[in-house]
């Protein structure tokens, strides 16, 4: 799975789009540990769920649809790029995958009758969205048992940035992140439409398991 293409930093609608470098297959020490990290709680955190079926919002090049599939769960994703979707195809086609499972769609134009799913997943969306709150709402109307939502935990994630030496002229903020939360701020903006179900922090990410209040 680490030979899958990657968007690189490219942009659409003078947006960053994708992954604007390979973390999936850095060879970087330090950030293979932080992605093993990653890995391992998404991993668990989807097992706990059980999900008769996966829709990832936001699922930029393809990497957890296509690991998902491989394991023979019943997964699709959706991503508001033409780019990057176009990518996720091409890499679903290079693994032998059905490319149909990738759909261009913004997440505010969801709808449950065609994208709902028994567990929504949304890693590293929300900070990119200039209204994440009507995001979420959204989540809650195609969730049918659980969601899981990740995203940066500030300000670790900035101050490991410039610590590496990235990004000093944006204080360590990442291209194209407009939202900043705490462990605590995500958690409180998911508490107001879920019941919280287990929360994990695998550096320098905040990940909630959350499920649908009846």
């Amino acid at each position: 799975m680490n030979d899958i293409r990657m968007a690189g930093g490219a942009t659409e609608q003078n947006i960053v789009v994708g992954n604007y470098f390979d973390k999936y297959g850095s060879r970087n020490p330090i950030v293979k540990r932080l992605m093993q990290g990653f890995h391992d709680d998404l991993q668990a955190l989807v097992q706990l769920a059980a999900p008769a079926d996966i829709h990832e919002v936001g699922c930029g090049e393809g990497y957890w649809v296509l690991r998902w599939t491989r394991e023979g769960r019943q997964a699709r994703g959706s991503d508001f790029s033409e780019t990057v979707v176009g990518i996720a195809k091409a890499n679903a086609r290079q693994l032998n995958v059905d490319d149909e499972i990738f759909s261009q769609r913004s997440i505010y134009d969801l709808t449950p009758d065609m994208d709902g799913a028994d567990l929504v997943v949304c890693c590293e969306v929300l900070e990119h969205l200039e209204h994440p709150g009507l995001a979420v709402q959204v989540l809650k109307r195609l969730v049918k048992r659980n969601l899981i939502v990740s995203v940066p935990r500030e300000p670790i994630w900035r101050i490991l940035n410039m610590a590496r030496g990235k990004y000093w002229r944006a204080l360590g903020n990442t291209p194209g992140h407009l939202q900043h939360w705490s462990r605590s701020g995500i958690h409180g903006l998911l508490a107001e439409h879920f019941e919280i179900v287990e929360v994990r922090t695998p550096l320098p990410w905040t990940m909630v398991l959350c499920r649908a209040r009846p």
